[in-house]
């Protein structure tokens, strides 16, 4: 079963030994149509997205206008309605995909972590990645090389424990680290 999360922060238990965890809000969603083998049309709302093609698939479903984006999930219902979060509750693992925070333009020190040279006065050689080509042959730079770029926002996928899950508020804790900001939306999956 799959759900859509928006990331609340990090916290740590108060048992001993105290843990790290991460809080994750399930976030309310409408299951408007079953398409075959547990997947599903599904709307929640974030954001004040609004357009002729929102408001057709509104129209069409039923929904309210603060449901404003639609995705397919694999979910546990058999009809539409409210989306089914009791299959949380018995969780054990989940698999958690976010966007991890983007870094912008970054150098080679800074996103692979290269060591730079020495910072006294006259060395000339602070940050840069140092030589990367090749004398003669194949006189080009071979792909992989690791240089400066984009660094971040990308999808990164980890596997979690589930510590709690509160049916009430629909907050998932859940153990470990999460990959992206705070009020991030993502995706959780429970692995069997």
């Amino acid at each position: 079963m799959e759900y859509i999360v928006e990331k609340i922060g990090m916290s740590r238990t108060i048992n001993i030994p105290s843990i790290p965890v991460t809080l994750l809000k399930v976030k309310e969603a409408k299951v408007c149509e079953i398409v075959g083998d547990n997947k599903a049309i599904v709307a929640y709302a974030h954001g004040k997205r609004k357009n002729k093609a929102i408001e057709g698939q509104q129209k069409k479903y039923g929904l309210s206008p603060e449901f404003n984006r639609f995705v397919t999930l694999k979910v546990a219902n058999s009809e539409a309605g409210d989306l089914d979060v009791a299959p949380l509750s018995e969780a054990k693992r989940v698999k958690v995909s976010f966007n991890s925070k983007g870094r912008g333009f970054s150098g080679v020190v800074k996103r692979w972590n290269f060591g730079g040279g020495p910072d006294s006065h006259g060395s000339r050689f602070h940050r840069a990645p140092g030589s990367v080509g090749m004398c003669e042959w194949p006189g080009r730079i071979m792909p992989g090389q690791k240089m400066p770029g984009q660094y971040g926002n990308k999808k990164v996928t980890v596997q979690n424990e589930v510590v709690s899950f509160d049916p009430e508020n629909k907050i998932l804790v859940v153990k470990g680290s999460i990959p992206g900001p705070n009020g991030a939306l993502g995706r959780i999956r429970i692995v069997k």
